[in-house]
């Protein structure tokens, strides 16, 4: 397939926000049980912010990728049966949210709405903190499966995509809380490095995986199969046409295989195992955490480039090559 790069920016921007709010969340529930002391609203609520300001850039990334932008609310039209208008729904759900945890932490407006059988008393940035939960892993399945639920498609087609989609975008969220940390709560970036730190590696162990099962696919159809012609020995010379089709243009990534071999490892060491070897030595440094995000995030858009590359359309056994 040929990336859009419209489509790289949406899912590892929007995927590193809600990873970035999950993060933020996730300390504040510790602190609310006191296992980490609470932070000041500022840092929840400028968190917040920042989380939002990802979606929101990713979002408007995705209009590149419209023929027709002024049409995309009817995305959602289709939402009892298509993957996308539950991911148009889900998307703005969860900014909405976000934005109002965001605003809660800054203006104070944290009222307790009920407290638990064990005393524990949860206010308005506790319940919106949990609704947030809950669509930013919807949003994750939800642009996850519009790869995977297709069949044909049998390099996405796979629970590895949506596991991935997760890990890899919670991993990337996690380690931009602990950089945002170093500057505003420096004692809570090692908490934040530690979690990063972990998920990166189940990423990086899941996506391994997928390398693994891809490479060894076998197609199910064939050149025979694909032109109804039963001789053993069928050669597709030309498309039946002199220049180039949309077929050919958007089927294919159209970069050597030398290119391909070299953008696998590549994406490996500046998502995964860079960025690891910095936290492990040291995990709670903007010295070590700055250049660790900005090289996981460059990793991601390698491997999400690699994620739509690696798939071959079945239509690519008969447009192979140009006459």
């Amino acid at each position: 397939m040929r990336p859009a790069f419209s489509v790289l920016f949406l899912t590892t921007l929007i995927g590193a926000g809600q990873g970035l709010f999950l993060a933020l969340f996730t300390q504040q529930t510790y602190a609310l049980v006191g296992q980490l002391p609470v932070q000041s609203p500022g840092f929840y609520g400028y968190g917040a912010v920042l989380a939002l300001v990802l979606l929101v850039v990713g979002l408007g990334a995705s209009f590149a990728h419209l023929g027709h932008p002024e049409r995309a609310w009817r995305a959602a039209s289709q939402w009892r049966t298509s993957w996308l208008s539950r991911e148009v729904i889900a998307l703005p759900a969860f900014m909405g949210v976000v934005f109002l945890y965001g605003a809660a932490h800054l203006m104070n407006w944290t009222p307790v709405l009920f407290k638990l059988p064990n005393g524990l008393a949860l206010d308005t940035t506790a319940v919106l903190g949990g609704i947030g939960t809950v669509l930013a892993f919807t949003l994750y399945v939800c642009t996850a499966m519009i790869y995977a639920c297709l069949r044909m498609m049998r390099e996405w087609h796979s629970p590895l995509t949506v596991v991935n989609y997760i890990l890899l975008g919670g991993g990337s969220g996690f380690l931009l809380a602990a950089t945002y940390a170093a500057f505003a709560a420096p004692s809570q970036a090692g908490f934040f490095a530690t979690w990063a730190l972990i998920i990166i590696a189940l990423g990086l162990i899941t996506r391994a995986a997928a390398l693994w099962r891809n490479a060894r696919l076998r197609p199910v159809t064939t050149l025979q199969s694909a032109t109804g012609i039963k001789h053993p020995r069928v050669e597709q010379k030309s498309q039946g046409a002199m220049g180039g089709s949309y077929n050919t243009h958007e089927f294919f990534h159209g970069k050597s295989a030398a290119f391909i071999r070299a953008i696998k490892p590549s994406f490996l060491v500046l998502a995964f195992i860079g960025p690891m070897a910095l936290l492990g030595s040291a995990p709670a440094v903007a010295g070590a955490l700055v250049p660790a995000f900005a090289m996981q995030y460059l990793g991601l858009l390698a491997e999400r480039w690699y994620f739509f590359a690696e798939v071959n359309h079945p239509q690519n056994i008969y447009y192979q090559t140009i006459g």
